[in-house]
């Protein structure tokens, strides 16, 4: 495995790093600005997004994009520090067209999708004309195990028939967000892995309703994690997503690539709040020493600097695995990824808000949103107990010892 960039990349991350810094980092003001006065979609996204998509820097997360399909195609192992860069914006993978959820319902739709499903919502979400939402996670059940889901997919004559509740629904409250992948139960008699389906419901559906954009940790964002009610839902087959009883392999397929998307802009923003860390503890001086000459200080920055880098190198080995074998044979480095990176990404920032002091807590600097967000990764996609146990069952199954056969190194006493 070699993870050293090559010139492409190299090239790539210029490229970025530039357009960041000339495009989207003197406008982060003004998009608090706006979005605190209730203006969102903010008043130059669009513009940002044709010059990103001129210079060429446009859905560069997808690995099988087809010639004919708009976007620079990379694997996940050189997308992965591009996606860094991006991290260090909340809001700048969109800019790009790289934002999540809409990445990995791209890439579901690239997978799976019908040649009419892929004309009416692949090609403007590849172009970046609509925004998406993927509604799985329930109020009422424990969501982490997907069998629990309870929303139903019933059919009726040539229709389903949609009825549930979903919640923490990201992207739902945006104004362009145009279309939900619903998954819900179609066979209540089948294996418990089978009984899950899913179906492309339009946002303008009858009986769909947004009931609340929930705040996460008191932080509202405005493109919604929402709590959304399917009542009658009526929609004709040809919506169906995949087979019936594909939903849960659909799902296993999407959250592949999509968490080690969240992974590496994580690392970005961790890596953010360590300058940031460096930048006050040389500025401020306390107790007659400047704050870096502290000890616990100190200690805070290299402690950081070796989680960084030692998540940056388990990321960057996850998404070679994926490229080189498939994110099914992944997936316990995916599920390592996921349990370690968010927990870093939390602890960088929770290091820098101290040297900050109160300042930390306050909006002049993007820490507090950061630290919010780490936190709320440690449940996205799984919480941390679900990966961990999946992680120790893959592992005493691959350590195993024949029945009857003691460890060599151990001395026992006959």
């Amino acid at each position: 495995m070699y993870f050293s960039y090559s010139p492409k990349v190299e090239a790539l991350r210029e490229q970025v790093r530039a357009f960041m810094d000339t495009h989207i980092v003197p406008r982060i003001h003004q998009w608090h600005e706006e979005v605190n006065a209730g203006q969102y979609p903010v008043s130059f996204m669009e513009t940002l997004k044709a010059q990103a998509r001129a210079e060429g820097l446009w859905n560069l997360f997808l690995p099988h994009l087809k010639n004919d399909e708009p976007g620079t195609r990379l694997t996940n192992l050189e997308y992965a520090p591009l996606a860094e860069i991006m991290g260090r914006v909340s809001w700048a993978s969109e800019v790009f067209n790289c934002n999540a959820p809409d990445t990995g319902n791209m890439e579901l739709l690239h997978m799976f999708a019908t040649p009419v499903q892929r004309e009416q919502w692949l090609k403007p979400l590849l172009d970046g004309e609509i925004r998406s939402a993927f509604a799985m996670t329930e109020p009422a059940v424990a969501s982490s195990d997907a069998t629990n889901i309870t929303t139903s997919i019933r059919r009726d004559g040539d229709d389903y028939v949609i009825d549930g509740r979903k919640w923490f629904i990201t992207n739902a409250a945006h104004p362009n967000c145009q279309l939900f992948i619903v998954m819900g139960k179609t066979d209540l008699d089948a294996p418990s892995h089978a009984q899950q389906s899913m179906i492309l419901v339009p946002r303008d559906t009858p009986g769909v309703k947004v009931i609340r954009n929930i705040t996460v940790v008191n932080h509202t964002a405005p493109e919604g994690h929402c709590e959304i009610e399917f009542k009658g839902v009526r929609l004709p087959r040809t919506n169906l997503f995949g087979e019936e009883g594909s939903g849960f392999a659909l799902a296993q397929a999407r959250l592949g690539p999509g968490r080690i998307h969240h992974c590496m802009r994580s690392i970005g923003a961790a890596e953010l709040a360590l300058e940031l860390m460096i930048e006050r503890a040389q500025a401020r001086t306390a107790f007659g020493k400047k704050l870096h000459e502290l000890g616990s200080v100190a200690e805070g920055i290299a402690k950081s600097r070796i989680e960084i880098d030692q998540a940056r190198l388990f990321v960057l080995k996850t998404a070679w695995m994926i490229d080189n074998v498939g994110a099914k044979a992944a997936r316990k480095e995916i599920s390592m990824i996921k349990a370690l990176v968010p927990g870093v990404h939390a602890a960088v920032c929770e290091r820098a808000i101290q040297v900050f002091g109160a300042m930390g807590l306050s909006p002049d600097t993007p820490l507090a949103d950061s630290w919010t967000w780490a936190r709320a990764l440690r449940l996205a996609d799984g919480p941390d107990e679900v990966h961990l146990q999946s992680i120790a069952r893959m592992e005493i199954k691959a350590q195993r010892y024949e029945s009857g056969r003691d460890n060599p190194y151990l001395t026992t006493v006959k």
